[in-house]
Order: C-alpha cells, then structure tokens, then sequence
C-alpha cells in the first residue's frame, strides 16, 4: 500500500473518530442534562418518599385502630343483645320475654294429665269450731227452738286464727328454810336467760323465713310487726340464724353431708359472688341430688378450692362444672363440663356474630343430647369423629390469636377462638355425659343451691355462712 493510500485511510479513521467522540460529546451533555433532571425530580420526591412513609404507617394505625373499634362494636352489640340464653347472665334479667335455655320440645297437653289424683280440702270430723245457723221465722209466724232443727248440710272452712305471740311468764319462786334459815330460789328453764326475750318458736320461724324463704332482715320485722305487733329487731333475727348455725355446727350433721357428698359417684360444683359487710366474697357449692355443702371465701379460685373448708380434694367420681380453670387443678377427679353454658356460648356466637361452625356445633350438641344413652356408646367412633371436625372447622373461622400493639401479658383471643380452643381441649369432658350415663348433661344440680343464701336489707353482719 503506497503512503498516499495509507495517509489517506488514517485521516478517514481520524475523521470518523473526531465524529464518534462529538457524537459522544452530545450524549454525555444529553446525560448530563438527564441526570440533572433525574437530580431534581430525586430532590422533589425525597419529601413524597417520606411523607408516603409517614402515611403508611398512619394508615397501619388507622387500620388497628379501625380493628379494634369494630370488635369493641362487636363487644358492645354482644352485650346488648346478651340474655340468659347466650350468655351467662341470670334468667331474672330477661324481664317478660323470658326463654329456655336450650329448645324443649312439647310434651302433650299441658294441666293436669288423665289419671292423676287431684288434691283438695276434705271434711275433718272433729273442727275445732261449729257454728250453728238456724233459720229464720217461718211465714206462719212460728219460731223454730233447738229440739226442732236437725243438721241439713255441713259447710266447713279452713283458716288461720288470730295471730299473736303467746307470753309465758315464768316466776321464780324462793323462800327461806323455817329450819336453817336458808333462802333457796327456783331455776329457769334452759334458753330463759333475759328478763325479756323471744322463745324457741320465734327463733324457730324467724330462722326459717330467713333461710329457708329467703326473707330479708327488715321485712321478717314488719311482718312480725303487721301480724303479733312487735316488731323484732333486725339484728335479733341474725342472732337467731347465727345460734342454730352454731348448734348445727356442733352435731355430726355437716360431716354426714360431706361423707355423703365424698362418696357420690357424680358431684356438682359451683360459684357465685355474694356480699358480706359490703365486701365481695364467693360461695361455693358442692351438691348431689340429696345433699348440699357450701361454705364462704374471700377467693374465687385455686385457694378456695384447695382450702380446709372445701371438700373436693377428697373427692373420687364425676365433678361436673361450668369449666372453671381452677377445678381442673384436681387432676385425679373426672372432670364433666356443663352442656347448658356451652350452648348459651354458642348462642352467643350465632346471634352476634352469625358464626357457622357454632351453628353447626350447637345443632351436633343438641342432636347428641337427644340420642339415646345406647346409641351414642355404638356410635362413639363417629360421634367423636364429628366433634373433632366441627372444632377444626371453628379453629379455621375464628381468627388466630394478636398482640396489641404497646401491650404485655397474653395475646388477644375472640369468643369464639376461646371457645373452641377450649372445646378442643376438653373433648374429654365434654363428651363425658354422651359415654357415661351417671353424668348428666347439665350442671343445673348446684345452681339453686345459691337461693337459699339468707338475704338482708342491712349490712351483712358476719361472713360465715352454714347451710
């Protein structure tokens, strides 16, 4: 290749060379340019950055906050739709529209049923009073005398008598010995302690109507006063109460409940708060279908029912309770849990928040509680089988368990997540009145036992109660 050639394809490379580097030139000031407006737009959306930030997260707490408004919404709702049908308030706060528990079916007619023997007054033959009613003159004119009339028809009535305290006055006599010159004076009989005072009779009824019928103080005082004239103090009505607890404490009578209690192949158990000298106690029953032992705590839980008084350690057979966290600390009784209160749960949970798997549950629950005793022991496998899948379909409904946010101790569970949970956990005692035919399905056994607590318009004087 000559020189001419060779200078001639240099200048062309020169050439294309000085082109590519401004061609370059304007791509790095077009990059520039860019960069500076990428620059800008940067330095604009830094605060957007910030501010989208910002607003993230106040959305978030917007979100709970919006959460926890619609389950106190929910909680409020529940409350006020809350009867003793679906939850565990009394049925006295239903008012007029008061419902079962759980759905009964109608049993034929109601009244009295062909072939049962009515009960009525009859004649007694000899009445503590007759009165005589003679007729009137005949129209002639002719008074009738005694030896005339004859009995044409008896009419006897039943009622009470008069009213009034009978007063004994009991003297005690003395005199001095002609001989020794000795006074000696007679000795009251037992219970006559005072100048004045009530006798066994009064004590007897003013108890009764106090404990038995559940009277307050102040009206056991106006009844008193309406029907003998005196009105009995309030406190006299307590003392009354008070010594026939402490006599009854002296015999063997408490202990023969207990033993008879101990030795029940099924107990029942319960608690209900009371007040005592305006403090909050707790009262706790445990019952069988002829006996009753309660006694009074300052707690509610483990420390009652592990106290002296308590006597479910003692225990050996079926405890059914209303599932009571404490009453599963006695780990060697067999624990049987209440259909009743389950259901009402349940209720709750279909009334208020419209919940299927307690729908079904609580249809499962009642059908197995209609099925002969026989029947569910052939179908156990599949009995069991079913409630372990309606629980499984309530696990996945109810949402999992949350922490709040800024709060310590447990994470925060539904109703319906308790519930099921505990369902889950008690399979065993739930299902214990469906395989054992002593359990019964509810714990209805001990809860009027909490009626016959003695009631008082004053301030309770003591806190020990006997029954």
């Amino acid at each position: 290749m000559s020189s001419d050639q060779v200078i001639s394809e240099l200048t062309r490379k020169v050439e294309f060379l000085l082109k590519r580097q401004d061609l370059l030139e304007q791509e790095n000031r077009s990059f520039k340019k860019e960069s500076r407006e990428l620059h800008k737009r940067i330095d604009r959306l830094e605060p957007l950055a910030e501010e989208n930030k910002d607003l993230r997260q106040e959305n978030s707490a917007l979100k709970t906050e919006s959460s926890d408004l619609k389950a106190e919404v929910a909680k409020l709702k529940a409350q006020l739709n809350s009867n003793s049908r679906n939850s565990s308030k009394p049925p006295s706060s239903d008012g007029y529209k008061r419902k079962p528990a759980f759905p009964r079916k109608k049993k034929g007619k109601q009244g009295g049923q062909q072939g049962h023997k009515g009960r009525t007054l009859q004649h007694v033959e000899h009445p503590d009073k007759t009165v005589r009613h003679k007729p009137g003159p005949c129209d002639c004119g002719h008074v009738f005398s005694d030896q005339e009339l004859s009995v044409a028809e008896t009419r006897q009535v039943f009622d009470l008598p008069q009213p009034k305290l009978e007063i004994t006055a009991h003297q005690l006599l003395m005199g001095q010995c002609p001989i020794c010159g000795k006074w000696h004076k007679g000795i009251a009989p037992e219970g006559v302690n005072a100048p004045v005072q009530y006798g066994k009779g009064v004590k007897a009824l003013t108890t009764l109507l106090n404990v038995d019928y559940r009277i307050p103080f102040k009206k056991i005082q106006i009844l008193f006063s309406d029907l003998f004239g005196y009105a009995i103090n309030a406190s006299t009505v307590y003392s009354n109460s008070r010594q026939c607890s402490e006599r009854l404490a002296k015999t063997k009578t408490i202990e023969i409940i207990k033993s008879r209690i101990i030795e029940a192949i099924t107990a029942h158990a319960d608690e209900t708060g009371i007040r005592v000298e305006e403090m909050l106690r707790w009262l706790h029953v445990a019952t069988t279908v002829f006996y009753t032992y309660l006694f009074v705590h300052e707690k509610r839980g483990r420390l009652a029912l592990e106290s002296e008084q308590s006597i479910l350690d003692q225990l050996t057979g079926w405890l059914v309770h209303d599932c009571w966290g404490s009453y599963f600390n006695f780990k060697e009784l067999r624990h049987a849990l209440c259909g009743a209160h389950i259901l009402r749960e349940l209720e709750g949970l279909v009334e208020n928040e419209q919940s299927k798997w307690a729908r079904v549950f609580k249809i499962f629950l009642m059908h197995l509680f209609e099925m002969p005793f026989e029947e569910r022991v052939k179908r156990r496998q599949q009995i069991e089988a079913r409630y372990t899948l309606i629980c499984g379909m309530g696990e996945k409904a109810e949402p999992p368990p949350r922490k709040t946010p800024g709060k310590k101790g447990r994470y925060k569970r539904t109703k319906g997540r308790n519930l099921v949970e505990r369902l889950i956990r008690e399979k065993e005692a739930m299902l214990a009145f469906a395989f054992n035919e002593e359990v019964p399905f509810t714990n209805n056994l001990a809860y009027p036992n909490f009626f016959i607590i003695p009631t008082s318009s004053v301030n309770d004087i003591s806190s020990d109660v006997y029954i």
